[in-house]
């Protein structure tokens, strides 16, 4: 006959705790993650960019007059001339976090 080898296996305990970790390590990559996508999504403003350079497009190709309010998604944008130059200053302010966003097209 054939004597059989004897084989060492881990205990239950020490299944459970390495399973334990590596729930816990998944979990925290799984928060991070969420944390990294949700912040991009919320500071992306390539969209307010893109209507801010075609409002400038209408202003400069004399589409729009000044003063000029409008509303984008929950931005309220507006357009004005400037106090001491004759500068054009745009400006747009997220309506709940009061985020401000400015770009000024300088007087040719």
């Amino acid at each position: 006959m054939v004597v059989l080898k004897k084989i060492n296996a881990s205990t239950l305990m020490e299944t459970l705790v390495a399973t334990v970790l590596i729930v816990v390590v998944f979990m925290m990559a799984s928060l991070i993650l969420n944390n990294t996508f949700s912040s991009y999504i919320k500071n992306n403003k390539h969209g307010l960019k893109n209507h801010i350079y075609e409002l400038e497009y209408l202003y400069v190709s004399d589409k729009i007059s000044l003063p000029y309010n409008s509303e984008y998604n929950d931005w309220s944008i507006s357009i004005f001339e400037g106090i001491e130059s004759s500068d054009i200053i745009i400006s747009a302010i997220q309506n709940e976090t009061k985020k401000e966003l400015k770009q000024i097209i300088h007087a040719y």
